[in-house]
């Protein structure tokens, strides 16, 4: 399968023509969304379907809240279902930013 046309913006970090984007699809999900630009999210929602995105996203354990937000209208879900609020409610920050 050809890899997603998406900028390497979201991924500073690794070696881009490297990665994986079967094997690391949350990994790229999470980047993406977190940090690609819109076309980059359009992309990836093209490139996995969204019933794919549903079931694996829910697992990540970072999203920002406005990500998180996003994701919950897109997908139909809610921020309960996913594993990094569920994680940010055990360990509440000590300040609300």
């Amino acid at each position: 399968m050809l890899k997603p046309a998406i900028s390497k913006k979201a991924f500073w970090d690794i070696s881009f023509d490297e990665l994986d984007f079967e094997k690391s699809s949350l990994f790229v999900m999470e980047k993406v969304f977190n940090y690609g630009s819109w076309n980059d999210q359009v992309a990836i929602m093209k490139y996995y379907s969204l019933p794919r995105i549903r079931q694996e996203i829910v697992k990540s354990t970072y999203l920002r809240k406005s990500v998180l937000s996003f994701l919950c209208t897109i997908l139909q879900l809610q921020k309960t279902d996913f594993t990094c609020y569920n994680k940010m409610l055990l360990n509440p920050l000590p300040w609300n930013y």
